[in-house]
């Protein structure tokens, strides 16, 4: 905005003139200001020195660009008003996704968001595929929020709670012992959810634990690379548990136990590449410890054997922080193939499509954790989202 000269102001006073206006406040409209202007001049001359950020209605979307954080593309959105807005594209994306948006957001209104991302979503997919979808959902609010001084939540719809609970990985140890201990410190950091990764992995040189393990170490995954089963969806490795591998891994859950006691909610991730009914055998035997979910036990595409699994445990299942919009989460919500839905917004479509997510979870009965693994500025975005979510348990901090 240009500064505006008052009529009877002299230049040789200015600074004064202006020393006491600030100082007088209030006390100074009864200076020549108010008496020798119209209502609108003395407006604009007294609030001549207010930063206005935006006018909203006259915004234009005039770059993006992305800054590489880690494994993290960060998306950064400019506008014709000096406001920015910051999202990420998903760990360990590919920062084209959200770049080949570029030319379809040029000139748009970023405060649009909805109608901006009914534009951009035919773009991504599923997994990191999502990501540059979401980072530029999420960069829109972060601009919106900034230019109208509201916080993410309220855009949403306002709060549930003022506090969310945040749950904690901790990755996987050598021995049970190990993971205990690991598991403890956890504990004495102050979280009251945590997430354990174990998985067959931790077994595999001890023999008898494992069928089928060997002999796919020497062969070559999808991928042409050795030792990939991990790349490999769960059915198709033909791996299988065997009752003393089950005995093994068992031990990591009861030393978790053993050192943090029962009243602390308990997940467990990672658990490997197997099929249906090792997975099955593998839950019931984890059920004595009160389990607070079974994360990812194969991929969430597979809905009949999500469903078959969550019919066998008495185990909460989770999964979806691979699923894109709310329409990948429909099979698996409506036909209440899992207890649990997991979806992280970097992947999921943004924040406004995790909370649609959400809602339509709860109105089946099912509650909703989010998946989180990337930088500090989604991760508050999450947070808001979470607290607008009323079915939400659980934010992941990794």
């Amino acid at each position: 905005m240009e500064r505006k000269d008052n009529p009877n102001r002299n230049s040789s006073d200015e600074k004064g003139r202006r020393s006491f206006l600030k100082q007088a406040g209030l006390g100074g409209l009864g200076l020549g200001v108010m008496m020798n202007s119209s209502v609108a001049e003395q407006v604009e001359y007294l609030t001549q020195g207010v930063n206005r950020n935006s006018a909203p209605s006259q915004l234009a979307i005039t770059d993006m660009r992305i800054a590489q954080v880690g494994n993290v593309p960060i998306v950064k959105i400019y506008t014709n008003q000096e406001v920015y807005g910051l999202g990420d594209v998903r760990d360990g994306a590919d920062k084209r996704y959200a770049l080949m948006l570029k030319s379809r957001i040029m000139g748009e209104n970023p405060c649009n968001v909805e109608r901006i991302f009914k534009i951009i979503k035919q773009f991504g997919g599923h997994g990191r595929q999502g990501g540059g979808v979401s980072g530029v959902e999420m960069a829109l609010w972060d601009l919106t929020g900034k230019v109208y001084g509201v916080p993410l939540y309220q855009l949403l719809g306002g709060k549930y709670r003022d506090r969310v609970r945040i749950y904690v990985d901790t990755p996987s140890a050598r021995t049970p012992e190990e993971f205990g201990r690991k598991m403890r410190g956890r504990l004495d950091q102050g979280f009251t959810i945590m997430k354990m990764d174990i998985g067959i992995g931790l077994i595999k040189d001890i023999p008898g634990t494992l069928t089928n393990m060997e002999f796919w170490d020497e062969m070559q995954g999808w991928d042409q690379r050795k030792g990939t089963y991990g790349s490999t969806m769960h059915p198709f490795t033909r791996v299988q548990i065997t009752d003393k591998g089950i005995e093994e891994m068992v031990k990591y859950v009861a030393a978790m136990r053993q050192e943090i006691g029962w009243e602390i909610p308990v997940g467990i991730d990672h658990v490997g590449h197997m099929g249906v009914n090792s997975m099955i055998r593998l839950g019931k035997a984890f059920e004595p410890y009160n389990i607070a979910w079974l994360e990812d036990l194969i991929p969430w595409q597979y809905t009949e054997q999500w469903k078959e699994i969550s019919m066998a445990l008495d185990v909460p299942t989770l999964t979806g922080e691979d699923i894109y919009l709310k329409e990948g989460f429909r099979d698996l919500i409506e036909q209440r193939a899992v207890d649990m839905v997991h979806p992280d917004p970097v992947s999921a479509g943004g924040y406004l499509e995790t909370k649609k997510i959400g809602d339509f979870a709860e109105e089946h009965g099912i509650a909703m954790a989010l998946h989180h693994a990337s930088s500090p500025i989604t991760f508050m975005g999450c947070v808001h989202t979470a607290a607008a979510t009323e079915n939400f348990v659980a934010l992941e901090h990794h």
